[in-house]
């Protein structure tokens, strides 16, 4: 199988990278994504795990992949999957209120930018990601954006994630 690649943009600021899918050991995650893009949706900055941005989508696959290539401490460039209940992120402290409700199911699109990151959260205890993709170009640039949406807000800000054939 040749190698897939896909551009992460925050569409706002104009900036985006290029990943690539790690096929070999996240197959069925990989699978699921890839049959879904393009996928694209308000940005958040992480609370808890440090250096992530993320988005959030209703789910896309009839089952949810199972845990290959997990981690609990991603590097910069990572790209994570994760499926959350609605009861898990439900609380009003996340800040989730228009995307999460009791009884549903959130899928979790992620990408890590820095070192130093941890995914414990207080409330659930570890959280273990499905590492998915790997930034391969524009790491650099896409970090120096994120670092501004944890300073200057996310607010009107979309994460899109689209194939690169």
């Amino acid at each position: 199988m040749t190698d897939r690649h896909i551009q992460i943009s925050l569409v706002k600021r104009e900036v985006h990278c290029t990943a690539k899918l790690l096929d070999d050991r996240a197959p069925l995650t990989c699978a699921a994504v890839w049959d879904a893009l393009p996928l694209s949706g308000d940005v958040y900055h992480a609370k808890y795990a440090r250096n992530e941005i993320y988005a959030l989508f209703p789910p896309f696959t009839t089952s949810e992949p199972p845990l290959e290539n997990p981690t609990v401490t991603p590097i910069p460039g990572d790209l994570c999957y994760f499926s959350f209940s609605g009861t898990q992120l439900g609380t009003q402290s996340y800040g989730y209120d228009r995307e999460v409700h009791p009884g549903t199911t959130v899928v979790d699109l992620a990408l890590f930018y820095e070192r130093n990151n941890l995914l414990l959260n207080g409330d659930v205890g570890w959280v273990p990601g499905i590492v998915w993709g790997q930034v391969v170009e524009g790491l650099e640039a896409m970090a120096e954006a994120c670092a501004d949406l944890w300073r200057a807000g996310a607010l009107g800000e979309s994460l899109r994630f689209g194939r690169l054939e």
